[in-house]
């Protein structure tokens, strides 16, 4: 069953839905700060085969990288609590009695900020199991790997370990480029170099496990050589995913285009001949376009959100860009 939760933690006050495919939820917090979460299905999978929630693990993003729109406006964590209060909310309006039959339900720690930056996530995954009956959970850790995070690094793998959740278990390395001279100009805070992020891999991956994901979200003029990865990254533990650069405030403001071309997929068969040239699984993900229009994938709304005073709901929201 689901455990009930102070009315106070959290506060939808607006709701962006496209039908069949993403509802967005943006929530104040008891302290008046904003977050987002999602729910979403993944066509063409049915809801009851596969349904993906992804929180906020922080309030903004210390980061900044130039194509997010959740930098520049880092308040600290989200807390063990705020963010099962997220989880409640999208369980409740589905599954009320706190049963999730869902073979996959997959929980994304990713919506805003790098889990990383945030060790309560590791409290979460164990609750999760606790909190509900749901044989399908499936928790998806997605992270740049920031330098200063060994201790989480090293509490995630425990758990991973200890509630045996080998293949149901995704673990997601933002790379971006395969240059490492370039990624720490994509993504400005002190990271792991590729070689750490490979030695962790090894430790992390165990037979029968998803291999690791490297994700690259691809744009114009960024390095990406798949095969200057081989000596790094083994393909039989990591694969390639390769994204479009979503239409975000800042990815348009910074006049960032995207390599991906996501109107006419025949357009990317340079960066699948790439991947399989090196011997890579790939992914090419480009999600439904009604995406951009709901923001599920992509971009804040809490610039609007924070402007509002606490306690109101939104009755009127801008456009997506």
């Amino acid at each position: 069953m689901i455990s009930t939760m102070p009315a106070d933690v959290l506060q939808v006050i607006h709701e962006q839905s496209e039908p069949d495919l993403a509802s967005v939820f943006v929530a104040r917090l008891a302290d008046g700060a904003c977050i987002e979460f999602v729910e979403s299905v993944q066509p063409p999978v049915p809801a009851d085969l596969k349904w993906v929630n992804i929180v906020s693990v922080l309030r903004g993003c210390p980061v900044g990288c130039a194509f997010c729109d959740a930098g520049g406006s880092f308040a600290g964590t989200v807390s063990a609590e705020e963010m099962l209060a997220q989880i409640d909310h999208l369980v409740a309006r589905r599954f009320p009695d706190g049963i999730v039959p869902i073979p996959k339900w997959k929980i994304q720690f990713a919506r805003m900020g790098d889990p990383a930056f945030n060790r309560e996530v590791v409290r979460v995954i164990e609750r999760v199991g606790e909190r509900y009956r749901a044989p399908g959970f499936h928790p998806s850790i997605s992270t740049i790997a920031p330098a200063s995070c060994d201790r989480f690094f090293e509490e995630l793998i425990a758990v991973k370990r200890r509630l045996a959740f080998g293949a149901r278990f995704q673990l997601q390395f933002s790379l971006h480029t395969t240059c490492e001279d370039t990624r720490r100009t994509l993504i400005p805070v002190k990271l792991w170099s590729f070689e750490q992020i490979a030695a962790y891999g090894e430790r992390w991956f165990e037979p029968g496990d998803r291999r690791i994901t490297l994700n690259f979200a691809l744009q114009l003029g960024v390095p990406f050589e798949p095969a200057r990865l081989v000596g790094v990254f083994p393909p039989e533990r990591f694969l390639l995913k390769i994204t479009p650069v979503n239409p975000t405030r800042s990815s348009v403001e910074n006049g960032i285009e995207g390599a991906v071309d996501a109107a006419n997929p025949e357009n990317n068969q340079w960066i699948i001949e790439r991947c399989r040239d090196a011997g890579y699984a790939h992914i090419l993900s480009i999600g439904e376009l009604a995406e951009n229009r709901v923001g599920s994938n992509c971009g804040m709304y809490l610039d609007q959100a924070n402007a509002r005073p606490a306690g109101s709901a939104l009755t009127e929201w801008p456009d997506r860009p």
